[in-house]
């Protein structure tokens, strides 16, 4: 059997697929995003995340602008074969576009956000255009 590995994802109608990428030291989740078929290719070619941008509806190469690369430890796919795990290394610690370790930086608490991580770099430091 020599099947197209991307042949077996369940992409969506859209052609994308889910990716959940977490730290390959910790196992902490730092971020969520979406992957079409280009941009999984891509990133096991290079070993580095590239993403779809449903807002920009183009490629994003994480760290394109922040300086701030993923780079890939291992690619997994869950049972369903509908959700993709990167297992990365997160250069210069930050994976979210708010300066933080990681997207998930509020947690519920009594009905509300609260934040629990702070900021590491200033975004317009990150951001210069």
């Amino acid at each position: 059997m020599n099947e197209n590995w991307l042949d077996v994802i369940r992409w969506t109608d859209d052609g994308l697929v889910p990716v959940i990428a977490q730290d390959n030291d910790s196992g902490k989740v730092v971020m969520f995003a979406w992957m079409n078929r280009e941009s999984l290719a891509l990133t096991q070619k290079t070993g580095y995340a590239v993403y779809w941008s449903r807002s920009r509806n183009r490629l994003w190469r994480k760290g394109e602008e922040s300086g701030n690369q993923q780079k890939i430890m291992a690619i997994s796919v869950d049972c369903d074969e509908d959700v993709i795990l990167l297992d990365i290394v997160q250069e210069g610690g930050i994976a979210c576009h708010t300066g933080r370790e990681s997207c998930f930086y509020r947690t519920l608490e009594d009905n509300k956000w609260v934040e629990n991580s702070a900021v590491l770099k200033d975004p317009a430091e990150m951001y210069k255009k």
